[in-house]
């Protein structure tokens, strides 16, 4: 069973991260043939063959239904997948999660319209306008009811990473982006995404392509990215690595990275620079490194 997802540039598509998320964090990313978009690519034009869709993220199942719409990609994932456990089966922490991914669907339009996900950097300096604050206040409030109501410990919402979670990544990247924190909950919420190693990989195969468009690029410093510290990786012209195929395909090396003046190799160029931003990531990068 193999679904197709359509996606848009890693680095600035806001609900292309979610609904990636959707089969990466629920053990179904064997089942999913992804295309990524380019951020200026013609989108409409380009998914003309599947009508109605128009945007991205756009799943076509295994049987031809076109799914256009994120919330539709999550519910339509989780009735086809109950062992994937998509939504909680707490009756309480499912009805919770559902609320609060609904109110992330349709809500927040300041954020989601003026402040949009860049994974290149955080920013610093910038002081969160007024409308973003009564956002950033309701941020806060949705996400302690949630802990409270459903009695969560740990990292997520109810308890569990559920497609509530998901479906709230892009907007723990915009947060950490801008550096408008919520407050304590939100502080630790953020925390809890950048640290997800699925989100860390959509964020490495974002630095790999390394798309910029100057439209999402603000005028302002700089600051360190507030995720984990990656392990110093660079990649280097010629090998030989210490293993013989890439860690991804199997296939022969033929790019090769230095990490602790060790070398390993890879298949082809996005396998090495997808794994040069932060091999810690990477599982299957891993299991060569600790062999």
């Amino acid at each position: 069973m193999t679904y197709r997802l359509y996606l848009g540039d890693r680095t600035y598509f806001s609900w292309s991260l979610a609904a990636w998320l959707m089969f990466e964090n629920f053990g179904l990313a064997k089942q999913r043939d992804t295309t990524v978009f380019a951020a200026d690519a013609k989108i409409a034009s380009s998914l003309a063959d599947l009508a109605p869709a128009r945007t991205v993220p756009t799943m076509v199942t295994p049987e031809g239904a076109i799914v256009s719409d994120s919330l539709a990609i999550a519910e339509e994932l989780a009735t086809r997948h109950p062992e994937a456990n998509h939504w909680p089966a707490d009756p309480l922490a499912r009805a919770t999660a559902r609320t609060l991914a609904a109110e992330m669907h349709s809500g927040f339009p300041v954020l989601r319209g003026h402040w949009p996900v860049n994974l290149h950097h955080a920013y610093s300096g910038i002081e969160a306008p007024q409308d973003v604050r009564r956002e950033l206040d309701r941020l806060e409030l949705i996400w302690s009811a949630a802990r409270q109501t459903t009695g969560a410990t740990g990292a997520w919402l109810t308890g569990r990473y559920s497609l509530a979670d998901a479906i709230f990544a892009p907007m723990a990247s915009r947060l950490a982006t801008y550096g408008f924190i919520t407050g304590p909950v939100g502080a630790a919420y953020v925390a809890a995404h950048l640290a997800d190693p699925a989100f860390r990989r959509w964020r490495a195969m974002a630095l790999a392509r390394n798309t910029r468009l100057d439209a999402f690029e603000l005028d302002h410093p700089h600051a360190a990215w507030p995720g984990p510290t990656p392990m110093t990786a660079h990649a280097v012209d010629t090998g030989p690595g210490e293993n013989d195929v890439c860690p991804y395909s199997g296939d022969p090396v033929t790019h090769f990275i230095k990490l602790d003046d060790r070398a390993f190799g890879f298949c082809n160029a996005f396998c090495r620079d997808k794994t040069v931003p932060d091999p810690e990531a990477w599982p299957a990068f891993l299991a060569i490194y600790h062999s």
